[in-house]
């Protein structure tokens, strides 16, 4: 999973809409991650098509109004990857840990 659609899962936990998932991507990152307008729209099509995320609410009057709402698919991947993410952060403390000689193995690096 790319960072991009890590945090356009993570911002639809409650319904959003595409402005509102850049503003809390860079909220949510401190300002580090800004999604532009083609990696989040491609990123939510490929979401809509895999069925980790679904159309909400639409204003037909205006294709910006599109609010958009995880799946359970889409919650499970997302659970997924934080548990790919959490192995990583622990595999990398061990070995550093015991490359610096830190005793205790949580040890912030």
């Amino acid at each position: 999973m790319t960072e991009a659609v890590y945090y356009i899962l993570l911002s639809l936990k409650t319904p959003n809409h595409g402005y509102g998932i850049i503003q809390n991507t860079l909220e949510i990152t401190k300002g580090r991650l800004e999604l532009g307008a083609g990696t989040l729209y491609g990123a939510v099509n490929t979401l809509l098509e895999r069925n980790w995320i679904r159309l909400y609410s639409e204003d037909k009057h205006s294709r910006k109004k599109k609010q958009y709402l995880i799946t359970e698919q889409g919650n499970a991947a997302l659970e997924e990857e934080i548990k790919r993410l959490e192995e990583l952060l622990e595999n990398g403390r061990n070995i550093m840990c015991t490359e610096t000689g830190r005793e205790e193995k949580h040890e912030k690096i």
